[in-house]
């Protein structure tokens, strides 16, 4: 028998695929020690280089110094020369002698002892090493190291690999080249008091011409491969840091705004996060480098810039030392409305990208300058952002901005800061009762069900389906509404506790007209535990009369929005406001700024439309009473309205058409000046003012009233149109709006009566009657009267 075999196996195949692993360490480990050694040659030849440029600064001659004595040497000195020469020995004056054939005798220390001229060779030792550096660092071939399979012999597994030099790209190099020989800029001191106005203005023109040039190559660069020189925007961004007086100012204000084209074009329609370790360490393609490249560079560019804008705002807000010399205090405020105008056009145009939150926190405070066009541009940017936001996110990151801003500055903000939250598009919010409500219909079975009721394989299909549902919505980027519903919550939330707090501490401030109004805006959203606390506030801001009367007709609609909306379940009869606003109806403005009529028109149609079963006839009586009087005094569009408003009243009570007649209705008379509607039996007075406006100037105001006097019929001759009947009074108001000095329609000029003029050359048919109209008209004009002469 042979001898006995090895229980040791072979490796096989598959395990030598193994090594894998380590071919991908000892890759990276290669690189790495590379890429330190090529760094390390490097630092010791500009170390050497500057060695050698610091010697040879230091060598350079110097004047020879002469230094005073002190007080013992010469007293040695004068001891010395009074001793007789012929003391000193043959020996010591040969050694003398000697000593002072040397040249560097005088200029060397007699106590050394090395050699003479060891300096000066030193000093060439230098110059010639500093004549062996190269001008330029040399270029350090790059290699990469290759793994081979491994192959096995007698000692083992043994590793394979190759070197390869790497070729650097014929694109690289051209960049590299283009980049040292770009132009800078030189700013060289030059005599302005030698040159003339025209030429320093002339030279002015030339250098921002240059400028201008500069800037339009580098952007148009950027925007047409932005992959590729995605650097190009580093160098855009240095000249923010213009040097010259005489263009700083022009020169950083076109590259702000051309900095923000540029990344309003480039930026892509998504958020750029940062990439993960595991990310960065492994491999991937070329082109998905290339992109990890771009976003990584755009994400860092982007920021400094808007740090650069901020740092712009900053230098104008602080009164102390300017920053920079070549800009003056004068000059800020324009670089700052540049800046404040670049963030305000990256805060509409990128709201999904980075840093959208931060250029927030910077905007909002802006909203509250003193510099009217600042605040003003602010809040219009924060308009459109409410408008255009149609997921909700950007607005309540404004609105918890917003607060903290009121909240830390105690309430002394302008009121153009909470009018700008009218805007927010806020159409429906998540109500606590209507939580189980909005809950989705759809039952989920949790894993206990799924396991009872389903099978594996139908729990393999339902796991399955799932994830592609998921995949699905992310890939479609839809809105989920529950999402949206629950920041519109929130943020509506945010919103009530500003206007809560303002009530609450800050009453007589210049903000509760602004608050008023938002309440009465949102009042259709407020949850139902508000209700009673918020209307005993509204009562108590009515009946203490300090309010305006725009004020308080917010406080009206407010409260009567409420209690049309959710508050129809709470057995509340607002009978003092009725009667305010029945009060107030004949103090309103009548001339041009009618404003107030547009609240009017909304409290009348949530107090007698909607709440028309909760209103008793006496009192809808009065109110289209006053109404009536109220139209012959107000401007045609506001008379269109109100008299709209009266029609949509005699609709909701059929038994309004009393006043039409003349026979009294019951016991009493009517008493105007009462301001009680239940007391001031209106049923026993008419409409005779629809016969006055029957006359009225305005077609459309006699077309109303005449619609009014007949009734109201929905048709016959003296029905309206479609396009009066159709229409709400609020839009009747503004469609016939008399703003611009115009009538809709045009209104007819009067015609011209001509009168009956005696002629002279008419003859009368009495003879006697002409003969002294003759003798009347014939005497002279310059005739004196004579009253002393009786006839």
């Amino acid at each position: 028998m042979g001898p006995p075999r090895s229980k040791k196996r072979r490796p096989t195949f598959r395990s030598l695929l193994k090594t894998s692993g380590v071919k991908l360490e000892n890759k990276m480990k290669n690189r790495q020690m590379k890429q330190q050694n090529i760094a390390k040659k490097q630092r010791k030849e500009q170390k050497k280089l500057r060695a050698a440029v610091k010697d040879a600064v230091i060598r350079t001659p110097h004047p020879l110094e002469t230094y005073r004595k002190r007080p013992e040497e010469e007293q040695d000195e004068e001891f010395l020369e009074s001793l007789p020469t012929d003391m000193m020995e043959e020996d010591d004056m040969q050694q003398m002698t000697a000593m002072a054939r040397h040249a560097s005798f005088i200029t060397r220390d007699l106590s050394s002892d090395g050699p003479v001229h060891g300096a000066k060779k030193r000093s060439s030792e230098v110059v010639r090493g500093y004549e062996k550096v190269p001008r330029k660092m040399r270029r350090t071939e790059e290699k990469e190291v290759i793994h081979l399979l491994p192959i096995k012999d007698q000692r083992g597994v043994v590793p394979q690999s190759i070197e390869r030099v790497v070729t650097k790209q014929p694109e690289e190099e051209e960049e590299e080249e283009e980049a040292a020989d770009e132009p800078e800029f030189e700013n060289e001191p030059e005599d302005s008091s030698a040159l003339t106005a025209e030429q320093r203005e002339q030279l002015r023109v030339h250098k921002i011409n240059e400028r201008k040039l500069c800037i339009a190559r580098l952007g148009s660069a950027v925007v047409s491969d932005p992959y590729s020189n995605i650097k190009r925007v580093k160098e855009l961004r240095g000249m923010l840091m213009e040097s010259d007086p005489s263009v700083a100012v022009t020169v950083r204000k076109l590259v702000m705004v051309s900095l923000m084209e540029i990344f309003k074009d480039v930026a892509p329609t998504y958020r750029i996060r940062p990439l993960t370790p595991e990310e960065k360490a492994s491999k991937v393609k070329k082109d998905t480098q290339q992109l990890r490249d771009f976003e990584e560079g755009l994400v860092s560019q982007y920021k400094f810039y808007l740090e650069d804008l901020e740092q712009t705002i900053k230098d104008w807000k602080q009164t102390k030392k300017k920053r920079s010399q070549a800009v003056g205090f004068q000059s800020y405020l324009g670089l700052a409305q540049v800046a404040i105008r670049c963030l305000c056009e990256l805060l509409l145009a990128l709201p999904h990208f980075n840093f959208h939150n931060n250029i927030i926190v910077v905007l909002v405070p802006l909203m509250n300058d003193s510099v009217k066009q600042v605040s003003g541009m602010c809040c219009d940017a924060f308009r459109k952002l409410f408008q255009q936001d149609k997921e909700g996110g950007a607005s309540l990151a404004t609105v918890r901005v917003i607060s903290g801003l009121v909240k830390s500055l105690g309430f002394n903000v302008r009121p153009e800061l909470l009018r700008t939250l009218l805007s927010l598009r806020i159409k429906e919010v998540q109500m606590k009762k209507d939580i189980e409500d909005t809950a989705p219909k759809k039952k989920f079975m949790n894993n206990k069900e799924k396991r009872k009721n389903l099978s594996r394989m139908q729990r393999k299909w339902k796991k399955a389906e799932e994830k592609l549902e998921k995949e699905l919505m992310e890939a479609e980027a839809s809105e989920s509404k529950e999402k949206k519903i629950k920041l519109h919550t929130e943020t509506l939330n945010i919103v009530f506790l500003i206007y809560f707090r303002i009530l609450k501490k800050a009453q007589k401030s210049v903000l509760l007209p602004a608050v008023l109004e938002g309440l009465a805006n949102f009042a259709h959203l407020i949850n139902l535990e508000f209700f009673d606390d918020l209307l005993n506030v509204l009562q108590n801001l009515v009946q203490s009369g300090g309010l305006t009367s725009q004020e308080s007709l917010h406080c009206i609609q407010t409260v009567f929005t409420i209690l049309s909306g959710q508050g129809e379940v709470l057995n509340i009869d607002p009978l003092t406001f009725y009667s305010q606003l029945y009060r107030m109806l004949m103090r309103l403005h009548a001339g041009v700024p009618n404003d107030d009529i547009i609240i009017v028109l909304r409290c009348l149609d949530a107090m007698l439309t909607r709440r028309r079963k909760h209103v008793s006839l006496q009192r809808a009586m009065a109110f289209v009473k006053r109404l009536s009087v109220l139209s012959l005094h107000v401007l045609p569009n506001a008379s269109v309205g109100v008299l709209a408003a009266s029609r949509a009243a005699v609709h909701a009570f059929p038994k309004c058409d009393f006043l039409l007649d003349n026979e009294v209705q019951g016991s009493g008379f009517y008493l105007p000046e009462l301001d009680e509607p239940e007391h001031c039996n209106a049923q026993n007075t008419a409409l005779w003012e629809l016969h006055t406006l029957q006359r009225h100037y305005h077609p459309v105001v006699r077309r109303m009233a005449l619609h009014l006097a007949h009734g109201a019929p929905s048709d016959g001759s003296a029905s309206l149109g479609v396009e009066l009947s159709r229409r709400s009074p609020v839009e009747l108001f503004n469609l016939y709006s008399v703003k611009d000095m115009t009538f809709n329609p045009p209104v007819a000029p009067p015609g011209s009566k001509k009168k009956d003029r005696f002629v002279f050359g008419a003859m009368l048919l009495d003879a006697e009657l002409q003969r002294r109209a003759e003798k009347v008209l014939a005497v002279p004009e310059e005739t004196e009267l004579d009253f002393t002469t009786a006839h």
